[in-house]
Protein backbone atom coordinates (compact mmCIF):
# COMPACT_ATOMS: atom_id res chain seq x y z
CA UNK A 1 0.00 0.00 0.00
CA UNK A 2 2.81 2.36 0.96
CA UNK A 3 4.57 1.64 -2.34
CA UNK A 4 1.40 2.54 -4.26
CA UNK A 5 1.06 5.79 -2.29
CA UNK A 6 4.74 6.64 -2.87
CA UNK A 7 4.46 5.98 -6.60
CA UNK A 8 1.33 8.12 -6.76
CA UNK A 9 3.09 10.98 -4.96
CA UNK A 10 6.09 10.70 -7.30
CA UNK A 11 3.80 10.74 -10.35
CA UNK A 12 2.00 13.83 -9.03
CA UNK A 13 5.37 15.56 -8.43
CA UNK A 14 6.54 14.77 -11.95
CA UNK A 15 3.29 16.10 -13.46
CA UNK A 16 3.43 19.21 -11.23
CA UNK A 17 7.06 19.92 -12.15
CA UNK A 18 6.32 19.38 -15.84
CA UNK A 19 3.35 21.76 -15.72
CA UNK A 20 5.35 24.24 -13.67
CA UNK A 21 8.23 24.15 -16.20
CA UNK A 22 5.79 24.58 -19.08
CA UNK A 23 4.19 27.55 -17.30
CA UNK A 24 7.59 29.13 -16.62
CA UNK A 25 8.64 28.74 -20.26
CA UNK A 26 5.39 30.33 -21.37
CA UNK A 27 6.13 33.31 -19.14
CA UNK A 28 9.65 33.54 -20.58
CA UNK A 29 8.44 33.62 -24.21
CA UNK A 30 6.11 36.28 -25.55
CA UNK A 31 4.61 35.75 -29.02
CA UNK A 32 3.00 38.59 -30.96
CA UNK A 33 2.01 39.27 -34.55
CA UNK A 34 4.73 41.23 -36.38
CA UNK A 35 3.25 41.38 -39.89
CA UNK A 36 1.95 39.38 -42.84
CA UNK A 37 3.91 38.04 -45.82
CA UNK A 38 2.41 36.15 -48.76
CA UNK A 39 -0.79 35.53 -46.77
CA UNK A 40 1.16 34.05 -43.83
CA UNK A 41 1.39 35.58 -40.38
CA UNK A 42 4.81 36.70 -39.24
CA UNK A 43 5.47 36.55 -35.50
CA UNK A 44 7.90 38.22 -33.14
CA UNK A 45 9.07 36.09 -30.21
CA UNK A 46 10.61 37.71 -27.14
CA UNK A 47 12.66 35.27 -25.05
CA UNK A 48 13.73 36.28 -21.53
CA UNK A 49 16.16 34.20 -19.49
CA UNK A 50 16.41 34.05 -15.68
CA UNK A 51 18.97 36.87 -15.75
CA UNK A 52 16.33 39.12 -17.30
CA UNK A 53 18.24 39.38 -20.59
CA UNK A 54 16.28 39.35 -23.81
CA UNK A 55 16.55 38.13 -27.38
CA UNK A 56 13.92 38.49 -30.10
CA UNK A 57 13.30 36.15 -33.00
CA UNK A 58 10.96 36.22 -35.98
CA UNK A 59 9.78 33.40 -38.22
CA UNK A 60 10.40 35.56 -41.29
CA UNK A 61 13.75 34.11 -42.32
CA UNK A 62 14.00 32.50 -38.84
CA UNK A 63 15.91 35.61 -37.82
CA UNK A 64 17.53 36.86 -34.65
CA UNK A 65 16.45 40.49 -34.57
CA UNK A 66 17.47 41.64 -31.06
CA UNK A 67 20.07 40.60 -28.45
CA UNK A 68 20.04 42.68 -25.28
CA UNK A 69 22.91 42.00 -22.88
CA UNK A 70 24.63 44.03 -20.13
CA UNK A 71 28.02 45.74 -20.14
CA UNK A 72 30.40 45.56 -17.18
CA UNK A 73 28.38 48.26 -15.39
CA UNK A 74 25.10 46.43 -15.89
CA UNK A 75 23.85 48.73 -18.65
CA UNK A 76 21.92 46.73 -21.21
CA UNK A 77 22.14 47.35 -24.94
CA UNK A 78 21.03 45.56 -28.10
CA UNK A 79 24.14 44.30 -29.90
CA UNK A 80 22.75 42.94 -33.18
CA UNK A 81 21.24 44.45 -36.33
CA UNK A 82 17.51 44.41 -36.86
CA UNK A 83 14.47 46.57 -37.55
CA UNK A 84 11.69 48.02 -35.42
CA UNK A 85 8.89 47.12 -37.86
CA UNK A 86 8.15 44.35 -40.33
CA UNK A 87 7.73 46.91 -43.10
CA UNK A 88 11.29 48.15 -42.49
CA UNK A 89 12.54 44.55 -42.42
CA UNK A 90 10.94 43.73 -45.79
CA UNK A 91 12.40 46.87 -47.38
CA UNK A 92 15.80 46.50 -45.73
CA UNK A 93 18.66 44.00 -45.76
CA UNK A 94 16.99 40.63 -45.33
CA UNK A 95 20.22 38.90 -44.35
CA UNK A 96 20.30 40.58 -40.90
CA UNK A 97 20.10 37.77 -38.35
CA UNK A 98 18.68 35.29 -40.88
CA UNK A 99 19.02 31.57 -41.24
CA UNK A 100 20.73 31.32 -44.60
CA UNK A 101 20.20 28.41 -47.00
CA UNK A 102 19.93 26.31 -49.01
CA UNK A 103 23.60 27.12 -49.54
CA UNK A 104 25.15 29.82 -47.35
CA UNK A 105 27.98 31.82 -48.94
CA UNK A 106 28.86 31.86 -52.66
CA UNK A 107 28.57 29.36 -55.50
CA UNK A 108 30.65 30.29 -58.55
CA UNK A 109 28.74 31.13 -61.70
CA UNK A 110 25.51 29.92 -60.08
CA UNK A 111 26.30 26.37 -61.23
CA UNK A 112 27.33 23.04 -59.76
CA UNK A 113 27.25 19.43 -60.95
CA UNK A 114 25.92 16.50 -58.95
CA UNK A 115 26.04 12.93 -60.30
CA UNK A 116 26.68 14.26 -63.80
CA UNK A 117 23.73 16.69 -63.78
CA UNK A 118 24.44 20.42 -63.91
CA UNK A 119 22.18 22.63 -61.82
CA UNK A 120 21.74 26.33 -62.55
CA UNK A 121 20.92 28.81 -59.79
CA UNK A 122 19.81 32.46 -59.96
CA UNK A 123 22.66 34.98 -59.78
CA UNK A 124 22.45 37.64 -57.08
CA UNK A 125 26.08 38.53 -56.37
CA UNK A 126 27.70 39.56 -59.63
CA UNK A 127 28.44 36.31 -61.46
CA UNK A 128 27.69 34.20 -58.38
CA UNK A 129 24.82 32.86 -56.31
CA UNK A 130 24.99 34.12 -52.73
CA UNK A 131 23.21 32.69 -49.67
CA UNK A 132 20.87 30.40 -51.58
CA UNK A 133 19.75 32.99 -54.13
CA UNK A 134 17.54 36.07 -53.94
CA UNK A 135 14.59 34.06 -52.57
CA UNK A 136 16.54 31.79 -50.25
CA UNK A 137 15.57 30.71 -46.75
CA UNK A 138 16.26 34.21 -45.41
CA UNK A 139 13.13 35.50 -47.20
CA UNK A 140 10.49 32.87 -46.41
CA UNK A 141 8.03 32.44 -43.54
CA UNK A 142 8.95 29.47 -41.35
CA UNK A 143 6.55 27.42 -39.23
CA UNK A 144 6.90 27.89 -35.47
CA UNK A 145 6.63 25.96 -32.24
CA UNK A 146 7.38 27.11 -28.70
CA UNK A 147 9.13 24.19 -26.98
CA UNK A 148 7.28 23.81 -23.69
CA UNK A 149 9.49 21.11 -22.16
CA UNK A 150 12.80 22.91 -22.63
CA UNK A 151 14.66 23.96 -19.46
CA UNK A 152 15.36 27.35 -21.09
CA UNK A 153 13.10 29.39 -23.39
CA UNK A 154 13.29 27.80 -26.86
CA UNK A 155 11.54 28.18 -30.20
CA UNK A 156 11.64 25.73 -33.12
CA UNK A 157 11.37 26.97 -36.71
CA UNK A 158 10.73 24.54 -39.57
CA UNK A 159 10.60 25.00 -43.33
CA UNK A 160 9.92 22.63 -46.21
CA UNK A 161 12.07 23.75 -49.13
CA UNK A 162 10.52 22.33 -52.32
CA UNK A 163 12.40 20.41 -55.00
CA UNK A 164 14.22 22.82 -57.37
CA UNK A 165 13.62 25.86 -55.15
CA UNK A 166 16.13 28.46 -56.41
CA UNK A 167 17.47 25.69 -58.67
CA UNK A 168 18.53 23.24 -55.93
CA UNK A 169 17.43 19.59 -56.26
CA UNK A 170 15.45 17.71 -53.63
CA UNK A 171 12.76 18.56 -51.12
CA UNK A 172 14.61 19.58 -47.96
CA UNK A 173 13.03 19.67 -44.53
CA UNK A 174 14.95 22.24 -42.49
CA UNK A 175 14.72 22.86 -38.78
CA UNK A 176 16.45 25.25 -36.41
CA UNK A 177 15.89 25.38 -32.66
CA UNK A 178 16.93 28.54 -30.85
CA UNK A 179 17.50 28.18 -27.10
CA UNK A 180 18.27 31.20 -24.89
CA UNK A 181 20.06 29.92 -21.79
CA UNK A 182 20.62 31.49 -18.39
CA UNK A 183 24.31 31.76 -19.31
CA UNK A 184 23.39 34.22 -22.08
CA UNK A 185 23.96 31.62 -24.79
CA UNK A 186 22.00 31.47 -28.02
CA UNK A 187 22.17 27.79 -28.93
CA UNK A 188 21.25 27.09 -32.57
CA UNK A 189 20.59 23.43 -33.37
CA UNK A 190 20.08 22.70 -37.07
CA UNK A 191 18.59 19.56 -38.65
CA UNK A 192 18.10 18.95 -42.40
CA UNK A 193 16.94 15.97 -44.46
CA UNK A 194 16.33 15.59 -48.21
CA UNK A 195 14.43 13.21 -50.47
CA UNK A 196 17.07 13.58 -53.25
CA UNK A 197 20.80 14.05 -53.28
CA UNK A 198 21.48 17.78 -52.90
CA UNK A 199 23.90 20.26 -51.32
CA UNK A 200 23.18 22.08 -48.07
CA UNK A 201 25.18 24.66 -46.13
CA UNK A 202 23.28 26.48 -43.40
CA UNK A 203 24.30 29.34 -41.12
CA UNK A 204 23.06 32.34 -39.20
CA UNK A 205 23.90 35.78 -40.62
CA UNK A 206 23.73 37.99 -37.52
CA UNK A 207 25.73 41.22 -37.41
CA UNK A 208 27.31 42.18 -34.09
CA UNK A 209 28.54 45.41 -32.55
CA UNK A 210 29.40 45.00 -28.88
CA UNK A 211 29.25 48.76 -28.30
CA UNK A 212 25.57 48.42 -29.19
CA UNK A 213 24.10 48.16 -32.67
CA UNK A 214 24.53 51.47 -34.48
CA UNK A 215 26.98 52.84 -31.89
CA UNK A 216 30.16 53.43 -33.90
CA UNK A 217 32.29 50.93 -35.77
CA UNK A 218 33.77 47.55 -34.82
CA UNK A 219 37.41 48.35 -35.58
CA UNK A 220 38.37 48.43 -31.88
CA UNK A 221 36.88 44.99 -31.22
CA UNK A 222 39.62 42.50 -30.27
CA UNK A 223 39.33 39.21 -32.13
CA UNK A 224 40.72 35.75 -31.49
CA UNK A 225 39.87 33.30 -34.28
CA UNK A 226 41.33 29.85 -33.79
CA UNK A 227 42.16 29.03 -37.39
CA UNK A 228 45.62 28.34 -38.79
CA UNK A 229 44.54 28.71 -42.43
CA UNK A 230 42.00 30.39 -44.68
CA UNK A 231 40.73 30.05 -48.24
CA UNK A 232 41.96 32.92 -50.45
CA UNK A 233 39.57 34.24 -53.11
CA UNK A 234 39.71 35.59 -56.64
CA UNK A 235 38.42 38.92 -57.94
CA UNK A 236 34.76 37.85 -57.57
CA UNK A 237 35.24 36.41 -54.06
CA UNK A 238 35.30 32.75 -55.05
CA UNK A 239 37.90 30.47 -53.40
CA UNK A 240 40.86 29.77 -55.67
CA UNK A 241 41.32 26.32 -54.12
CA UNK A 242 44.45 27.36 -52.23
CA UNK A 243 44.66 26.67 -48.52
CA UNK A 244 46.84 29.48 -47.15
CA UNK A 245 48.41 29.58 -43.71
CA UNK A 246 47.55 32.71 -41.73
CA UNK A 247 50.98 32.96 -40.10
CA UNK A 248 52.80 36.11 -41.16
CA UNK A 249 49.67 37.65 -42.76
CA UNK A 250 47.04 40.18 -41.60
CA UNK A 251 44.66 37.21 -41.42
CA UNK A 252 46.36 35.79 -38.33
CA UNK A 253 43.97 36.10 -35.38
CA UNK A 254 45.28 33.06 -33.53
CA UNK A 255 46.24 35.63 -30.88
CA UNK A 256 44.22 38.75 -30.11
CA UNK A 257 44.32 41.64 -32.58
CA UNK A 258 42.00 44.58 -33.04
CA UNK A 259 39.95 44.18 -36.20
CA UNK A 260 41.06 47.59 -37.42
CA UNK A 261 44.75 47.00 -36.70
CA UNK A 262 45.63 45.60 -40.14
CA UNK A 263 42.40 45.89 -42.13
CA UNK A 264 43.87 48.69 -44.26
CA UNK A 265 47.09 46.84 -45.12
CA UNK A 266 48.04 46.60 -48.77
CA UNK A 267 47.58 42.83 -48.77
CA UNK A 268 45.95 41.45 -51.91
CA UNK A 269 43.24 39.50 -50.10
CA UNK A 270 42.23 42.54 -48.04
CA UNK A 271 42.17 44.66 -51.19
CA UNK A 272 39.97 42.12 -53.01
CA UNK A 273 37.51 41.87 -50.14
CA UNK A 274 37.64 45.56 -49.23
CA UNK A 275 38.43 44.21 -45.79
CA UNK A 276 37.80 40.81 -44.24
CA UNK A 277 35.19 38.74 -46.09
CA UNK A 278 36.85 35.34 -46.01
CA UNK A 279 36.37 31.77 -44.87
CA UNK A 280 38.67 30.57 -42.11
CA UNK A 281 39.46 26.88 -41.68
CA UNK A 282 38.82 26.28 -38.00
CA UNK A 283 41.29 24.27 -35.97
CA UNK A 284 38.34 22.84 -33.95
CA UNK A 285 40.69 21.89 -31.12
CA UNK A 286 39.21 23.96 -28.29
CA UNK A 287 35.65 24.48 -27.09
CA UNK A 288 35.61 28.13 -28.12
CA UNK A 289 36.41 28.78 -31.79
CA UNK A 290 36.07 32.58 -31.83
CA UNK A 291 36.19 35.27 -29.14
CA UNK A 292 35.39 38.94 -29.70
CA UNK A 293 36.02 41.46 -26.92
CA UNK A 294 35.03 45.12 -26.84
CA UNK A 295 37.17 46.83 -24.18
CA UNK A 296 35.01 49.91 -23.51
CA UNK A 297 31.85 48.01 -22.53
CA UNK A 298 33.63 44.84 -21.43
CA UNK A 299 31.24 42.75 -23.51
CA UNK A 300 32.53 39.52 -24.98
CA UNK A 301 31.06 37.23 -27.63
CA UNK A 302 32.29 33.66 -27.98
CA UNK A 303 31.30 31.37 -30.84
CA UNK A 304 31.32 27.59 -30.44
CA UNK A 305 30.64 25.37 -33.44
CA UNK A 306 31.11 21.89 -34.86
CA UNK A 307 31.42 23.28 -38.40
CA UNK A 308 34.73 23.27 -40.34
CA UNK A 309 34.66 26.93 -41.44
CA UNK A 310 33.95 30.44 -40.20
CA UNK A 311 33.26 33.36 -42.53
CA UNK A 312 34.57 36.61 -41.04
CA UNK A 313 32.86 39.63 -42.59
CA UNK A 314 33.56 43.15 -41.35
CA UNK A 315 30.65 45.09 -42.83
CA UNK A 316 32.67 46.37 -45.78
CA UNK A 317 29.56 47.04 -47.88
CA UNK A 318 27.37 48.67 -45.25
CA UNK A 319 26.60 52.13 -46.63
CA UNK A 320 24.23 53.76 -44.16
CA UNK A 321 21.12 53.09 -46.24
CA UNK A 322 19.77 50.71 -43.62
CA UNK A 323 18.17 52.28 -40.56
CA UNK A 324 18.08 49.84 -37.67
CA UNK A 325 16.47 49.76 -34.24
CA UNK A 326 15.81 53.16 -32.73
CA UNK A 327 16.49 54.96 -36.02
CA UNK A 328 20.22 54.21 -35.87
CA UNK A 329 22.09 54.34 -39.17
CA UNK A 330 24.11 51.23 -40.00
CA UNK A 331 27.24 52.59 -41.63
CA UNK A 332 30.48 51.19 -43.09
CA UNK A 333 32.08 48.64 -40.74
CA UNK A 334 29.59 49.16 -37.93
CA UNK A 335 28.95 45.41 -37.67
CA UNK A 336 30.78 42.12 -38.07
CA UNK A 337 29.51 38.66 -38.98
CA UNK A 338 30.83 35.30 -37.82
CA UNK A 339 29.10 32.74 -40.03
CA UNK A 340 29.83 29.13 -39.10
CA UNK A 341 29.51 26.63 -41.92
CA UNK A 342 31.27 24.92 -44.79
CA UNK A 343 33.60 26.64 -47.24
CA UNK A 344 32.27 28.84 -50.06
CA UNK A 345 31.73 27.09 -53.41
CA UNK A 346 32.35 23.63 -51.94
CA UNK A 347 30.11 21.91 -54.54
CA UNK A 348 32.71 22.95 -57.15
CA UNK A 349 35.73 21.97 -55.05
CA UNK A 350 35.78 18.19 -54.48
CA UNK A 351 38.80 18.56 -52.17
CA UNK A 352 36.82 20.77 -49.74
CA UNK A 353 34.72 19.09 -47.01
CA UNK A 354 31.56 17.77 -48.66
CA UNK A 355 28.22 19.56 -48.40
CA UNK A 356 26.28 16.74 -50.09
CA UNK A 357 23.13 15.58 -48.30
CA UNK A 358 21.76 12.24 -49.49
CA UNK A 359 18.34 10.66 -48.91
CA UNK A 360 18.31 8.72 -45.66
CA UNK A 361 21.02 10.90 -44.13
CA UNK A 362 20.43 13.65 -41.59
CA UNK A 363 22.47 16.82 -41.34
CA UNK A 364 22.81 17.85 -37.70
CA UNK A 365 24.95 20.76 -36.63
CA UNK A 366 25.09 23.20 -33.74
CA UNK A 367 26.51 26.69 -33.17
CA UNK A 368 26.45 28.76 -29.98
CA UNK A 369 26.75 32.53 -29.47
CA UNK A 370 27.79 33.07 -25.83
CA UNK A 371 27.76 36.57 -24.32
CA UNK A 372 29.65 37.58 -21.18
CA UNK A 373 31.63 40.45 -19.65
CA UNK A 374 35.15 40.83 -18.39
Amino acid sequence: MKKVQLLSLMLIAVIFNSCNQSSKNKEMIKKEVFGTHQDKEVYLFTLTNKEGNVIRLTNFGAKITWIEVPDRNGKKENVTFGYDTFDAMIKGDMSFGSIVGRYANRIAGGKFTLDGVEYTLPLNNGPNTLHGGPAGWHSVVWNTEILKDSESPAVKFTYESPDMEQGFPGKVNAEVVYTWTDKNEIVMDYTCTSDKKTVVNVTNHAYFNLHGAGNGDILDHELVLKASAFTPVDSVMIPTGEIRQVAGTPFDFTSAHKIGERIGDNYEQLVLGKGYDHNYILDNKDEVDVAVYEPVSGRMLEVITDQPGMQLYTGNFLDGKNIGHGGKQLNFRTGLCLESGHYPDSPNHPDFPSTILSPGDTLKTSTVYRFSIK
